[in-house]
């Protein structure tokens, strides 16, 4: 395997360890008797090159790189509660923004957190 290969091979390795179903559908959030999903957008970029030749004094020489990146974005909320399953999506003004202005309608939904004088008998 020549060292471009094994650049290349190395990226992706490493992106396999970190790009995993648990990335995508985060783990589960319990809050009462209300079960929280994030489900997570993953997108990333890798570039690799490699070449080689004779510097001016006719030595020979290879050289190999690579780069990747990645992103990783909340992009819903699934909301389990009983029977009941919900999707709560994540605008793109900010989802941790849009988390925060959602956590009242959520907490509202949960049981253990309304005041007695709320709950349903």
């Amino acid at each position: 395997m020549n060292p471009t290969e094994n650049v290349i091979n190395s990226m992706f390795e490493k992106l396999e360890k970190f790009i995993r179903t648990e990335t995508v559908v985060g783990e589960q959030i319990q809050v009462g008797n209300v079960t929280l999903i994030p489900i997570v957008t993953v997108s990333f970029g890798v570039g690799a090159g490699g070449g080689g030749g004779k510097d001016e004094k006719g030595n020979d020489g290879t050289g190999s790189g690579g780069g990747l990146g990645a992103k990783i974005q909340p992009t819903a909320m699934l909301v389990i509660k009983g029977d009941e399953v919900s999707v709560l999506p994540l605008s793109s003004k900010g989802s941790f923004d849009k988390l925060f202005e959602m956590m009242p309608e959520i907490i509202s939904k949960i049981d253990c957190c309304k005041p007695k004088n709320e709950k349903e008998e």
